[in-house]
């Protein structure tokens, strides 16, 4: 596999590795899916080049945004999509954002002014522009009027996930009746500081409705949560996803992504070197496989079940 991850030699059986499907993509080889230099052509060659790592198909992900950027990114991607003849490989979009929490540490590296309560015209305009492909959509618990925006999204056939978010249990509860059903990078995008009892990770943890969303690269969560959520999840009710930066695939450097300053070093440890804080992952799921694999944290049939059975499960497919 022509794998460009820092971690190597991979060696998940090949009936595991070339199969992956991803449900988080932000961006590969330097092109960022929510910036406003996106165009067709580099699009098409980055998705083409992830697609040769082993993940066979991925929902490209757009992180809060001006609706103008929203309109103008997704119909770029949907008219290459449709060029390229990668609709099987690339069956929709995931939008994490724009209703989501405005709070630093839950916000992460999310633009505050583009922060928007739900609405539901809004999310009608970001069905239209995505060509009626938005399959994924993230969104906090706690913001007013999230659950009627959820019970919407999911009657037009959207999987609502929740994420960047402050919500109490009773909140995350409201909205697993609601019709949400999984969290979003559970155990990150989250303040360093949170109630010892009520809080998002423990809520996701608890309700059985809600599939755990991790990442698996290292760096995002420790071995031992990561031990957590699988045992108290199992693999039957977790999705690995990569949370992949526009900066993966490149050698280690300073960067500027997502809106923030970026350093990328030879271990794969993507942060923000102002603040220390993770800027998404330099991990593809090859390589979060093998980190899974070298931990022993899941075999390789749970891993299959992870990240190849269960987010096709979730998206229908």
């Amino acid at each position: 596999l022509p794998i460009t991850d820092h971690r190597l030699p991979i060696t998940i059986p090949p009936s595991i590795a070339m199969s992956f499907f991803d449900l988080q993509v932000n961006g590969y080889l330097a092109v960022d899916f929510s910036s406003e230099e996106l165009t067709e052509e580099p699009f098409v060659e980055a998705c083409r080049a992830l697609l040769a790592t082993g993940t066979t198909g991925f929902l490209p992900t757009m992180i809060t945004a001006a609706p103008a950027l929203y309109r103008r990114n997704l119909g770029i991607m949907c008219r290459a999509i449709e060029k390229a003849g990668l609709q099987q490989q690339l069956p929709g979009f995931h939008l994490e954002g724009p209703f989501i929490s405005g709070v630093d540490g839950a916000r992460g590296a999310h633009a505050v002014q583009w922060v928007h309560p739900p609405d539901a015209g809004l999310l009608e305009d970001l069905i239209r522009w995505s060509c009626g492909r938005l399959r994924l959509l993230t969104m906090a618990a706690e913001v007013p009027g999230a659950a009627n925006l959820c019970q919407y999204a999911v009657s037009k056939g959207i999987r609502v996930s929740l994420g960047h978010q402050l919500a109490t249990y009773e909140q995350i509860a409201a909205l697993e009746a609601a019709g949400a059903s999984a969290m979003t990078h559970l155990g990150n995008a989250l303040p360093h500081q949170l109630p010892r009892h009520d809080n998002p990770v423990y809520a996701g943890m608890l309700l059985d409705g809600l599939t755990a969303m991790i990442i698996a690269d290292g760096f995002h969560l420790p071995a031992h949560l990561i031990r957590l959520i699988l045992k108290v999840k199992t693999p039957a009710r977790a999705i690995l996803v990569s949370d992949l930066s526009p900066i993966a695939g490149l050698p280690p450097g300073r960067y500027h992504t997502l809106g923030n300053p970026a350093e990328l070093r030879s271990n794969g440890h993507l942060f923000n070197p102002e603040t220390g804080f993770l800027v998404g992952s330099g991990s593809t799921l090859s390589a979060a496989a093998q980190y899974l694999l070298d931990q022993q944290l899941a075999t390789p049939t749970e891993i299959h079940q992870m990240a190849v059975i269960n987010p096709r499960r979730y998206l229908g497919l």
